[in-house]
């Protein structure tokens, strides 16, 4: 005959150091904020969505040129790096990664189709224009740069 052990005290099951301290299902705050947010379904389906989207887009491409030779070489880019960067993410599960890749996604989506080019629309700033007076140190710069990147720049120039 085996013993079963004895429940814990109920001074101990009150302060949550017994068995069950928390109902089934309901975790304090504390608790809840230390844990990663994963990816939701909702949130697969959205990612999914952008990847066909992406897809059908580049089907449909037509250069601004004209030429069948650059709607060829455009098309060829916008599925190369469409392939490149899902499958770069693919493995993250933090939500505001993610969020900020969607947000990405769509904001190059858009801005291709505004300005007729698949590429990233280039930044200029000139050196030392974002520093103030008195610090003008390089690693105050590269921070400064980095900080200003527009979103949909933040993962072109860790894939190229």
């Amino acid at each position: 005959m085996v013993a079963c052990p004895a429940p814990p005290p109920k001074a101990l099951v009150a302060r949550g150091l017994g068995r069950q301290p928390f109902p089934r299902g309901h975790l304090p705050a504390r608790i809840l904020s230390n844990r990663p947010l994963l990816m939701t379904a909702a949130t697969r389906q959205e990612v999914l969505s952008l990847y066909r989207r992406i897809f059908r887009l580049a089907r449909r491409w037509h250069a601004a040129s004209g030429q069948m030779e650059d709607t060829i070489r455009e098309k060829q880019y916008i599925i190369n790096e469409a392939r490149m960067l899902f499958q770069k993410n693919k493995n993250l599960t933090d939500l505001e990664l993610i969020k900020q890749c969607i947000d990405e996604c769509t904001a190059r989506i858009e801005i291709g189709l505004h300005y007729q080019i698949p590429y990233p629309r280039p930044i200029h700033l000139p050196p030392m224009a974002l520093t103030a007076l008195q610090s003008r140190g390089l690693q105050t710069q590269e921070k400064l740069r980095k900080l200003s990147k527009p979103l949909y720049l933040k993962s072109h120039n860790e894939v190229s």
